[in-house]
């Protein structure tokens, strides 16, 4: 389940407005952004695009689900239960998520892979219409995170059902944002802002000192204006929502967040959520987690594990803001309503 918001760098309010040098591209089915303040020269920013392409691009060869060719493209096509060797990156970001299950009860699950196929959010293509019972009741049999089975020497996964299948595109944006950031650090940047399709990083500060901000799109506005901005600095940012991936049958809303314990669509009054860590892999896990728990679990879950995170939840026809306690106690949230 990939984060439905997209998180938007505008600029400081304060001109004049310091330089500040782009690179860009695709990636991971989005787009990528790299902002860095001061400018390098261009040798610098050639070198870098080349080295940040690279990046993005050994990461989509081992978690991509649409490269038929990808490390989790081929775990997710054997049927065999024996070890399967894995580069370590998988398994470390497979590991992640499996202790976000652990603590979210499983109501985050990255083996829903065939659930969001069925729904119509995955590989197999768009649908129109729920799937039949039969098919949801036969999907709901082989997925479950507690039937996959890891181990770090030498790197494995195993399958304790042959047709179990991973599906890590509620982290896998994450994860490359923070990879993206310490390739950053190691060429001896400290300020920057990086990207990947709405999961972002800020780190440090613009060349005068003022703060990156970070606008946060406003739940199924059709003009695309923000909720509100953060002030962000070296702070991940993540958002998760059920208005820009769903269809709609007979009057009834079906969203991209599927509950693993159903194998329907998630149905409550939650349009977003927002959370801020220290790094962006947390950081977009736990918003799908805390999406897919609900306006009535998350805001608790996140009160208890001590997670800034801000749920918009429809009230009506109106949406009003719930923050976490440590969403408050940051400090860094503006809100435009």
């Amino acid at each position: 389940m990939t984060a439905a918001l997209v998180a938007l760098a505008v600029p400081a309010c304060s001109p004049p407005a310091p330089r500040v040098a782009e690179l860009n591209g695709p990636t991971m089915g989005t787009r990528y952004s790299v902002q860095l303040s001061p400018p390098p020269d261009d040798n610098t920013l050639t070198m870098l695009q080349l080295r940040v392409d690279e990046r993005l691009r050994m990461i989509n060869a081992q978690m991509s689900t649409y490269l038929d060719g990808s490390d989790l493209s081929r775990f997710n096509r054997s049927t065999s239960t024996d070890w399967q060797s894995v580069p370590p990156e998988l398994l470390e970001v497979v590991r992640r998520a499996i202790q976000i299950s652990d603590r979210t009860g499983g109501r985050y699950d990255i083996t829903i892979g065939p659930l969001v196929d069925l729904w119509g959010f995955g590989n197999a293509g768009d649908r129109d219409r729920p799937p039949p019972e039969a098919a949801i009741r036969d999907a709901l049999q082989r997925i479950g995170y507690h039937k996959l089975d890891w181990r770090e020497n030498p790197p494995a996964l195993r399958k304790q059902h042959p047709e179990l299948a991973i599906d890590l595109s509620s982290i896998a944006k994450g994860w490359a944002v923070d990879q993206v950031a310490a390739l950053l650090i190691r060429q001896g940047f400290q300020d920057f802002l990086v990207e990947i399709g709405g999961e972002t990083v800020a780190r440090g500060t613009k060349a005068d000192g003022s703060i990156w901000r970070i606008a946060i799109e406003r739940p199924g506005d059709a003009r695309r204006v923000a909720q509100g901005g953060l002030a962000a600095r070296d702070l991940a940012v993540a958002t998760s929502g059920d208005y820009r991936n769903f269809f709609e049958h007979d009057g009834e809303r079906f969203t991209h967040t599927i509950d693993p314990d159903t194998g329907r669509p998630i149905r409550h009054r939650l349009a977003s959520v927002t959370v801020l860590a220290d790094n962006c892999t947390d950081a977009d896990a736990w918003a799908t987690a805390l999406m897919s728990l609900g306006d009535a679990d998350g805001p608790d879950v996140a009160d208890a594990l001590g997670l800034a995170a801000l749920f918009i939840v429809r009230d009506g026809e109106a949406l009003r803001e719930r923050p976490s306690r440590t969403w408050q106690g940051l400090g860094v949230w503006e809100s435009r309503y």
